[in-house]
């Protein structure tokens, strides 16, 4: 089933209007016909902000719009019941967009990249300006893959400072590190989290976090936690980390 987003203004009481390149894609690309189902959401990325889902059937083409009726108005939710941050230390190479496509396919809220002291990427703030555009396509593709609710948006390169400050506003913050030990206590505080809670986690670049920048964050009251025996990359931590949250949770 396609799945699409659109703006409030886009919907009324019983139907929905799709226009602009999805009208493109829906008429000329995949050609749906009158009466075949579609899912849409209400675009939206704001952190607690409900979700709306629909089920409709395609009513008719107009020169511009693409006339849905709605005949589900509470459709499935697709969100993990807490609101996920991810600050991902900036990786090298493509490996930030294969971390965007999987922590919005696993349910994370936003994407944070986070300038970190053992980066080997430097990004100025022309440079990461220009990615923009293209890690939140990502993240509308694996969005509308996956049948999220939202599509996560993908913010502003931060630094470590400017992330802590912010991530300590949440309800829990997480930091997988490789010389944590013990599962049961990764186990205890995963399974506290409660339905509505934002949650922060901060997954380290390659060459992992700093000892300082470890101590930062316990003094800011964020658990630093194990995600097992073995040493993860970092484009695999925020996948095991999102991967227990959803088993804990849903």
């Amino acid at each position: 089933m396609y799945h699409f987003f659109v703006e409030e203004n886009q919907i009324t009481d019983e139907k929905i209007y799709i226009n602009g390149a999805d009208y493109n894609h829906i008429k000329n690309v995949i050609r749906l016909k009158a009466g075949d189902e579609v899912m849409v959401s209400l675009r939206s990325s704001q952190i607690g902000e409900k979700s709306c889902n629909f089920m409709c059937e395609l009513a008719e083409y107009t020169d511009s719009d693409v006339v849905f009726d709605i005949t589900d108005k509470d459709a499935l939710d697709t969100e993990l019941p807490c609101q996920v941050i991810l600050y991902q230390g900036l990786p090298k190479s493509d490996k930030l967009e294969f971390i965007i496509q999987k922590a919005v396919e696993l349910g994370a809220v936003q994407i944070v990249p986070v300038a970190m002291k053992r980066c080997v990427v430097k990004l100025d703030d022309k440079k990461a300006a220009a990615k923009l555009p293209r890690w939140n396509a990502i993240s509308e593709s694996a969005a509308k893959q996956s049948k999220r609710s939202i599509i996560p948006k993908v913010r502003p390169v931060m630094s470590y400072a400017a992330a802590l400050n912010e991530a300590a506003k949440c309800d829990i913050s997480f930091v997988p590190y490789e010389n944590e030990k013990g599962m049961a206590e990764t186990r205890r505080l995963v399974s506290s989290i409660s339905a509505g809670n934002t949650v922060a986690v901060f997954i380290g670049p390659e060459g992992g976090f700093e000892d300082d920048e470890i101590e930062e964050a316990r003094k800011l009251g964020m658990h630093t936690i194990t995600l097992g025996k073995r040493i993860l990359r970092t484009e695999t931590a925020g996948i095991a980390f999102l991967s227990m949250l959803a088993y804990a949770l849903e």
